[in-house]
């Protein structure tokens, strides 16, 4: 048995020809962030040099080191659902919710007319796939709190008793409480709204959820299983609880409450933490003879992913960047992109100094002294940091080859750590055919995705 696993193995592998597979393309672009509902908003917003960290409004933060955060304008959640829909909305989470919000923009934008919009859909149901990043979805206080003050312990209020609980407490909880929080619900309400009955996955790897979540759906469609996906991620960050638990592993900047504009300051060593944020970027991916066909609008062609995973420590990444450097190498060779080909790098650039470091170290291994000429654009010092949302930095990547503009890099020095980094705090023009946009995570899963103009 284990010989003929072995030979079947060794047959894939041989028949493995990267130049056979299908051509990926993105068709569409979805995106909600502190920036605005929609990728027009975003992009609008980040070649303005809008900032949209601010104190939070909402919940009272005046108990947190940190009390300022990266939330998503005012929204109702029923306008972006059919109304024979809109009874479901009540069993999602805020993240589910980012997720609908972003999938609807991302359909609009690819001019896709789904089960959504009208009765009798073309689109190909069963070769449309799902692939959305989740992360930990934070519970909403208010919901447990009944549910918390029916289980304190008689002798000691501050104190739950886990009998009580289980016996009175769970009962004020609504049947379908649990619906809202299960991380594989931001890719069920999608697909149930828009009628997609494909390949669909959800992944749950942090910050790295997106971009790891449009890699398989990039490969779903290039061996394929399928002609169009929806892939990307969502999370909602300004919460009490993600707070807390971000706060506790040092990870915030407690100082800059007053000055927002400067609290995430990515490759700078004088940074002192992240901030968080609530987003969701979405792409719709398409095989390109599906989408010429079809008369889509081309925003870029999906060249290359690479992934790995760095063992140095939960919390930390390796400070040599070997990781960093290991995915962004498999991504760059896929794509048939050498150093002198790269033409923008759009890094995570979270703002955590050893964090910072590690990644900068990464680039640096494989760029080596290109690096320094490579235009950098950051999304975080006018977002947060948006964990599984990252596909928000996805979507800066592609809009700038789409739009051949590079975004400003607020916040960024001109040099870190010795290296020099190509950076402006101003928009420039610029004919970007090849972008790179990375990412780690807590836990260690590093992803690259490179984009080429198309055509």
């Amino acid at each position: 048995m284990g010989e003929s696993v072995l030979i079947v193995c060794r047959r894939a592998c041989l028949s493995y020809n990267p130049a056979a597979m299908r051509r990926v393309v993105v068709t569409g672009i979805g995106v909600v962030c502190p920036l605005g509902l929609g990728s027009r908003a975003f992009w609008e917003g980040l070649l303005a040099g809008r900032c949209g960290i601010r104190r939070i409004a909402g919940f009272d933060p005046s108990g947190l080191a940190c009390q300022i955060g990266g939330e998503v304008p005012p929204y109702r959640i029923v306008d972006y659902v059919p109304k024979s829909y809109r009874k479901a909305t009540k069993v999602m989470a805020r993240d589910i919710e980012l997720a609908v919000i972003a999938a609807d923009d991302a359909f609009r934008d690819a001019n896709l007319a789904s089960k959504a919009y009208v009765d009798s859909p073309t689109i190909p149901s069963a070769r449309f796939g799902c692939n959305i990043g989740a992360g930990l979805i934070n519970t909403d206080l208010s919901e447990l709190a009944a549910a918390f003050d029916t289980a304190r312990r008689q002798d000691d209020p501050g104190a739950v008793d886990l009998v009580r609980w289980g016996r009175h407490g769970m009962e004020q909880l609504t049947p379908l409480w649990l619906l809202k929080y299960l991380p594989n619900m931001l890719a069920c309400h999608v697909t149930i709204i828009h009628g997609l009955t494909g390949p669909s996955n959800t992944i749950t790897c942090a910050e790295a959820s997106s971009h790891l979540a449009i890699g398989e759906a990039f490969r779903t469609i290039q061996r394929g299983d399928a002609d169009l996906a929806i892939c990307g991620g969502a999370e909602a960050k300004v919460q009490p609880m993600s707070m807390l638990r971000h706060g506790l592993l040092k990870r915030l900047n407690e100082s800059c409450n007053d000055r927002p504009d400067r609290a995430v300051l990515p490759f700078d060593p004088e940074a002192r933490g992240t901030v968080l944020g609530d987003g969701a970027g979405l792409l719709i991916l398409e095989e390109m003879g599906h989408a010429v066909e079809r008369g889509a609008r081309i925003y870029a062609e999906v060249a290359g992913f690479g992934v790995s995973q760095d063992t140095h420590s939960i919390t930390q990444p390796s400070p040599d960047g070997r990781a960093c450097a290991a995915a962004l190498r498999l991504a760059l060779r896929e794509a048939g992109v050498g150093a002198e080909g790269l033409d923008l790098i759009v890094p995570n650039g979270l703002g955590i100094a050893a964090h910072d470091r590690a990644e900068l170290a990464g680039y640096r291994a494989v760029l080596g002294q290109r690096l320094a000429s490579v235009p950098m654009a950051v999304v975080k010092p006018r977002t947060g940091a948006l964990s599984a949302g990252c596909g928000v930095d996805v979507a800066g990547a592609v809009l700038s080859i789409a739009h051949r503009k590079i975004p400003p890099a607020p916040n960024v020095p001109a040099a870190s750590d010795g290296q020099a980094l190509n950076v402006s705090p101003e928009p420039r023009d610029a004919d970007v055919r090849v972008a790179v946009s990375s990412v780690y995570s807590v836990g260690g899963q590093n992803a690259a995705l490179v984009f080429r103009a198309a055509g």
